[in-house]
């Protein structure tokens, strides 16, 4: 990963913990934080936030610096659903996503943890969660193969340290039989 990576990576979560928006690295870069490395040309973060702060985080980056549009952001803090800032020095985009209001997304940003990543103490999806996101990713892209490859991956990084029990409970909640078996049918 590159120094433009970190200085993207830094100048977001500078200005979500400038202004105590709790947050949690998703995605690819959080696979990253648990082992698996490929490259990604984005990074995720879920953020739990309301209008009001969803206002200042936008207010808070500099024009010259970041693209981001307040209405985009805010229509997809109303429908739940991901908007982008671009790092117009670096060229990185960011995905931001306003934290679902359903379980377990609830459960998930709730077992975030405090990493090291790139040189920075930041706040990661668990290992767990990290695997059943890409599982409804994948459903939710009709069968993402990278997805189902970072599953895989991680998989065989974590070992025992997967609590599967949990995996399982989640897969089953979610519905994710389908992305699941086609996982354990590779492995």
């Amino acid at each position: 990963m590159t120094d433009d990576l970190v200085s993207a990576l830094r100048a977001i979560v500078d200005r979500l913990t400038e202004l105590e928006i709790p947050y949690m690295i998703v995605g690819s870069v959080a696979a990253l934080a648990h082992g698996r490395s490929r490259a990604t040309q984005d990074f995720d973060l879920v953020i739990d936030v309301d209008a009001t702060r969803l206002r200042a985080l936008v207010a808070s980056l500099p024009e010259r610096r970041f693209y981001v549009s307040e209405e985009a952001a805010l229509d997809a803090l109303q429908r739940q659903t991901m908007f982008n800032v671009i790092d117009l020095e670096s060229g990185w985009k960011i995905d931001l996503v306003p934290r679902k209001r359903r379980a377990f997304s609830s459960v998930e940003f709730s077992r975030r943890q405090a990493l090291e990543l790139l040189g920075l103490r930041v706040f990661v999806a668990s290992l767990e969660d990290t695997v059943i996101a890409k599982l409804e990713w994948s459903r939710q892209g009709g069968g993402s193969s990278r997805q189902l490859e970072d599953v895989r991956e991680l998989l065989s990084l974590a070992g025992d340290r997967l609590d599967a029990a949990y995996v399982q409970h989640w897969i089953a909640e979610l519905g994710l039989e389908s992305e699941w078996n086609a996982v354990a049918i590779a492995t």
